[in-house]
């Protein structure tokens, strides 16, 4: 990574969801740190960036990432993904424990030295729950917590047998550590591949009910509140669940959620002529879902956006469509899409920008997502009206993306990273 930067960021749109800033001002980065934010400030020495018409925002937070070490099936490596992440105006990335799994301080420490060494973006590691994500042994989770994890989870693998489940809770709540829910009923999904509606039934695909995400959320709403535990769910996709977050919200549970950005792009008609790059789970699900997610991020129900990215390689993506790999390689198109988002009048500026930026470092638990005066900078500058083709700046090393070939809005031109710049654009 580049040394501390010391810039003068000059006359862009600074946009601040946390505080509520939006003027244009300049802002100054000494040895790392954002300094001042005003008017025609001077800075003798400092590295002028000229950001005239321009957005500066603060980093992207993704709260859902699954990296690549060796071994984990998935494309690209920490370096190639970070870099993508960095291109993308990402400034930080909670690294879901699958790609270990992360049960060993070994692997702990493989995941951030490799980050720290690409110097793109900063890698949060979450901890696997349970030891091989099997659900049945507790992992040693304040060991981890120690080596650096910010949270446990299980991304998506089931823990059945719920007094196991309840018990890692009240480890971790001893600890005060988050822990990350995927809710879905293992049995319930078993074998599907697709949402249990209309368009799976007309192509023949094996389907998901919308009541496999409910009927585990119960459980782990009610597991959460005779412990609490602080807990986020991850990938909110029927809207059947989301009158069961309000209500734990109301009760004053500890509770955070986040729903990935192609479940607020996409419904279950993509599935039509069986394209397997729309085959994610949690499925796609029908176009009522897809718009009452999208009012549940509007009113907070639902409190940030994620990628979920996947990175896979294309030939993961080429058998019949129930044995292809799940997944969407999602950091290249995470701030264009939350862009079209605003741009078709979905989510209003402000709070599109907030549920990728302050909402997830608050369900994280980290001080990020803010443009704070006093504290290392991680911000990006994007040329929001410019609008490009991804297929031409793709960088993560899985091309499976049903966006791939789009024309996206938002350009990012500079990201700083805790201080340090990680991408300048050409």
């Amino acid at each position: 990574m580049a040394a501390k930067a010391h810039l003068l960021i000059r006359k862009g749109r600074v946009i601040d969801p946390a505080s509520g800033r939006d003027e244009v001002a300049d802002l100054l980065v000494e040895d790392g740190r954002l300094v001042r934010i005003g008017a025609s400030l001077d800075a003798p020495g400092a590295e002028i960036v000229e950001a005239e018409g321009l957005w500066v925002i603060p980093g992207l937070v993704d709260a859902c990432v699954h990296l690549s070490l060796p071994d984990s099936g998935r494309a690209g490596d920490v370096t190639s993904e970070t870099r993508a992440a960095a291109a993308g105006g990402i400034t930080h990335l909670a690294a879901q424990p699958d790609c270990g799994p992360v049960d060993s301080t070994a692997v702990v420490r493989l995941i951030r030295e490799q980050a720290g060494q690409a110097g793109f973006a900063r890698v949060l590691p979450v901890a696997a729950l349970t030891q091989h994500l099997d659900g049945v042994q507790l992992a040693e989770m304040a060991t981890l917590a120690r080596a650096g994890c910010i949270a446990v989870g299980q991304a998506g693998a089931p823990v059945a047998d719920a007094l196991v489940l309840k018990r890692g809770l009240e480890y971790a709540a001893t600890f005060d550590l988050p822990v990350m829910f995927r809710p879905q009923d293992a049995a319930l999904a078993a074998g599907g591949c697709a949402h249990d509606g209309p368009v799976a039934t007309r192509l023949g695909l094996p389907g998901i009910p919308a009541v496999a995400e409910s009927v585990e959320l119960a459980r782990d709403l009610l597991l959460v509140e005779a412990t609490g535990v602080r807990a986020h769910f991850q990938q909110i996709s029927s809207r059947e669940s989301l009158p069961l977050l309000r209500a734990a919200k109301a009760r004053g549970l500890p509770v955070t959620a986040d729903v990935s950005i192609h479940h607020l792009l996409l419904d279950e008609s993509a599935l039509e002529g069986f394209d397997s790059h729309c085959h994610v789970i949690p499925p796609l699900r029908g176009a009522a879902d897809r718009e009452a997610l999208l009012a549940a991020v509007a009113d907070g129900t639902i409190d940030a956006v994620c990628s979920q990215h996947q990175p896979s390689g294309s030939f993961s993506k080429t058998a019949p469509f129930p044995a292809t790999r799940p997944g969407i390689s999602g950091l290249d198109t995470l701030l264009p899409l939350v862009l079209k988002l605003v741009e078709d009048g979905a989510l209003p500026l402000h709070r599109a920008l907030e549920a990728v930026t302050a909402a997830p470092a608050r369900c994280l638990g980290i001080q990020a997502g803010h443009l704070e005066p006093g504290r290392p900078a991680s911000l990006c500058v994007l040329a929001a009206g410019e609008s490009r083709t991804l297929s031409s700046h793709w960088l993560s090393a899985g091309r499976n993306s049903p966006w791939l070939h789009s024309r996206l809005p938002g350009a990012v031109k500079l990201t700083v990273c805790q201080g340090k710049v990680s991408w300048l654009s050409d």
